[in-house]
C-alpha cells in the first residue's frame, strides 16, 4: 500500500524551494477560532440582555411630564413610509407596551422612484403590526414636501403641519429625529428642524420632544452589540435614555410589510442595525 504526503512547495526566484510547514498555520488558524467563538458569544450574551434586560433600562423619562394622564398622546414625526420601522421600532413597541395613545405624521409619501401609493398602504400595515392605530396614522402628500435628496422643506410649512397636529390630539410628546437624521438624509434633517422650531415658537405649551440620536457607523451597523455601549453612554450623559427592543422580531415584520423596500440590502440593514435593537433618545431643548 503506498501512502502519499502532499505538501505546499513554494519556489522562490533563486530557484532554491522551501516547505510551508503545516504547524505554523496552528497560531494563526486560533487566533480565528477565537474571534469566531469571541465574537459569536457578545453576540448571545446581547440577545439575552434583549430578552432579559436589567429593569434600569428603561424610557420612563419619556413618560415622566410631571402629569398623570391616563394616556399620554405620543407623536412620531417621520419623512417617509418606512422610517418607522427601520430607525423608531424599539421606542414604538416600549410605548405601545406602556398604554401610551400613538400617534404617527408622516411628512412625504416617499414618491421618490413614483411608488407612493403602494409606500401608503405599506405604511399602513407596518402600523398595524407596531400597534400604532391607523386612524392616527396621517401621511401628508404636499407638492413642497416631496421625497429626494434634492427636496429640501420649508421649516415654516413643517412647523405650522406639527401645530396643527399637536393642537388636534392634545399630544403631549413628540419623537422625531435628531440633526443628522441618522442617515443624513435632507429630509430627515429637515424634520428635526420643522419640530425644533415648533418648539420655539410654542415655548408656552406643555409639549416636550425627543431625537433620536444618531450614531457613528461602527455602532451603526453592529446590530445587538451596540447595546452595551447605549448602556455605558446613558451612564456617562444621564439626560439620555435607552430603550431596548424585547420584541426585535416586530421590527422585523414591520420592515416586511414595505414589501417595494424589502430588497436584500435593507434586509441586512435591518439584521445588522443596532435600531432594530435599541433606541437611544435625547431630549430636543429648544
Amino acid at each position: 500500500m503506498c501512502i502519499c504526503t502532499y505538501m505546499h512547495i513554494v519556489v522562490p526566484s533563486n530557484g532554491a524551494s522551501s516547505v510551508v510547514k503545516p504547524y505554523l498555520l496552528i497560531p494563526a488558524l486560533m487566533a480565528w477560532l477565537v474571534v469566531s467563538v469571541s465574537l459569536i458569544v457578545i453576540w448571545l450574551a446581547s440577545f439575552c440582555k434583549i430578552f432579559f434586560r436589567a429593569t434600569s433600562i428603561s424610557g420612563a423619562a419619556i413618560l415622566d411630564d410631571g402629569k398623570t394622564p391616563q394616556k399620554k398622546n405620543v407623536l412620531f414625526v417621520i419623512a417617509h413610509p418606512d422610517d418607522e420601522s427601520m430607525f423608531f421600532s424599539p421606542t414604538i413597541n416600549y410605548l405601545a407596551s406602556n398604554a401610551c395613545n400613538l400617534h404617527m405624521l408622516c411628512l412625504s409619501t416617499g414618491n421618490a422612484d413614483g411608488m407612493g401609493s403602494i409606500r401608503n398602504n405599506e405604511l399602513h400595515r407596518a402600523c398595524a403590526v407596531l400597534k400604532v392605530p391607523l386612524q392616527q396614522l396621517k401621511i401628508l402628500n404636499h407638492p413642497n414636501l416631496q421625497d429626494g435628496f434634492g427636496q429640501l422643506w420649508s421649516h415654516d410649512l413643517l412647523t405650522e403641519i406639527i401645530e396643527e397636529e399637536v393642537t388636534k390630539h392634545d399630544i403631549h410628546t413628540i419623537i422625531t429625529f435628531d440633526n443628522y437624521g441618522v442617515s443624513g438624509h435632507c429630509n430627515h434633517r429637515d424634520v428635526h428642524r420643522g419640530v425644533l422650531k415648533f418648539l420655539q415658537t410654542n415655548s408656552g405649551r406643555n409639549v416636550k420632544a425627543w431625537e433620536l440620536v444618531s450614531l457613528n457607523i461602527f455602532r451603526k451597523y453592529c446590530g445587538p452589540v451596540d447595546i452595551w455601549l447605549s448602556i455605558l453612554s446613558a451612564k456617562i450623559h444621564p439626560s439620555k435614555v435607552i430603550i431596548i427592543n424585547e420584541q426585535p422580531w416586530k421590527s422585523f415584520k414591520a420592515m416586511a410589510q414595505h414589501l417595494s423596500q424589502w430588497v436584500w440590502f435593507r434586509k441586512l440593514f435591518v439584521s445588522f442595525s443596532s435600531y432594530t435593537y435599541a433606541n437611544t433618545l435625547s431630549r430636543i431643548n429648544p
